[in-house]
């Protein structure tokens, strides 16, 4: 490998570390510590914590048994839709309740095992009540750490902007997943392992969780879309949520075009894997072939039958004789095999 390659590849190495520290932010990795429930007011444009009762937005990060049980008391939410917002495996929906609207997104995750970065989904289930929005987590996301993209006023102005913030996630994640499988690209022309084959798989599955979630989350956006007069959306919130849906859109064939270049990459990685054992007994079979005669003449030689052959000759003219042949013999072969192996080329273009 030259030195611009290698520079190459340490710059891309850099690149895809600081994208995954971005992404997987240091709120992944913290404990949880305190109350499961937080409060958040809207300061600046920002969700800041806060210790007062009655909050504007409340969140509750992976409750347990007793603390679900708290919260279907409190709140009036049935078991299953609790249950539904902790699912990382539940789909995306709305629902248009009497007293709140109740609604399951879906969100990119990371975590990271024995050093290598996996990309996963998480469901968020959101309370839009006529007081307050409540927000249901298996853990904390970005969102709570962020600046937000569009100006919000309310609370559904706050919702919408977890949507375009989620879709952000999803382009950087895509980045991420881009530059991984372009240094995977790079190793695996001359890789006989199976370790980038299980990186090409788990990228491949992270994109099929991707696009599964980001058409989950298209028709939950299309379904608000048309209940834009019930949910009391305001001309500039409508027209945020459609930009919000192109986006969601964008992601979605931008993961798509990913995941049908990573599934190119899984089928031809086995052919490359063939070409490069065949070429390598290949050249084991070439050295076979012109170290066996050599061999078998070395044995005769090293007998008792060649000195006796030779006895009239000095013994040091008749093994410089015996050397001379095997070098002849050793050389005719070579070029005999090569010969051979350029008709064969040769012959496959003109069949082709």
């Amino acid at each position: 490998m030259s030195i611009q390659d290698k520079n190459r590849r340490r710059a891309g190495c850099r690149r895809w570390r600081r994208f995954y520290n971005r992404i997987r932010r240091p709120a992944l990795d913290r404990k949880r510590g305190g109350a499961m429930k937080k409060s958040y007011q809207l300061i600046d444009n920002r969700l800041v914590p806060v210790e007062q009762k009655t909050a504007l937005i409340e969140a509750y990060l992976n409750p347990d048994a007793q603390e679900r049980s708290d919260i279907v008391s409190q709140l009036g939410i049935d078991h299953h839709s609790l249950a539904s917002a902790l699912d990382p495996d539940e789909i995306s929906r709305v629902e248009l309740r009497p007293n709140h609207t109740f609604i399951i997104w879906k969100h990119p995750d990371t975590f990271s095992l024995d050093k290598e970065i996996y990309f996963n989904i998480c469901s968020i289930g959101m309370m839009l009540m006529s007081n307050k929005l409540v927000l249901i987590l298996a853990k904390e996301i970005p969102f709570f750490e962020e600046k937000f993209r569009h100006p919000a006023e309310s609370r559904l102005g706050i919702v919408l902007n977890l949507f375009s913030q989620t879709a952000h996630h999803f382009l950087e994640h895509l980045r991420v997943i881009r530059m991984a499988s372009r240094d995977i690209q790079n190793k695996i022309n001359t890789a006989l392992g199976n370790e980038q084959l299980i990186q090409l798989f788990a990228l491949g599955e992270s994109l099929t969780y991707y696009l599964n979630a980001l058409s989950s989350n298209g028709v939950m956006l299309t379904k608000i879309l048309h209940n834009a007069e019930k949910l009391s959306l305001t001309m500039e919130e409508t027209e945020l949520l459609e930009d919000i849906i192109i986006e969601n859109d964008q992601c979605a064939k931008q993961a798509e075009i990913y995941d049908n270049v990573l599934s190119g990459l899984m089928d031809a990685r086995g052919s490359l894997v063939n070409n490069n054992m065949n070429q390598i007994l290949k050249n084991l079979t070439v050295i076979n072939t012109v170290f066996l005669p050599l061999t078998l003449i070395a044995s005769l030689g090293g007998m008792s039958e060649y000195s006796r052959f030779t006895s009239r000759l000095d013994w040091k003219l008749a093994y410089a004789i015996l050397l001379a042949v095997m070098l002849l013999i050793g050389w005719v072969t070579t070029i005999i095999i090569e010969h051979m192996g350029r008709h064969s080329k040769l012959f496959h273009r003109k069949e082709k």
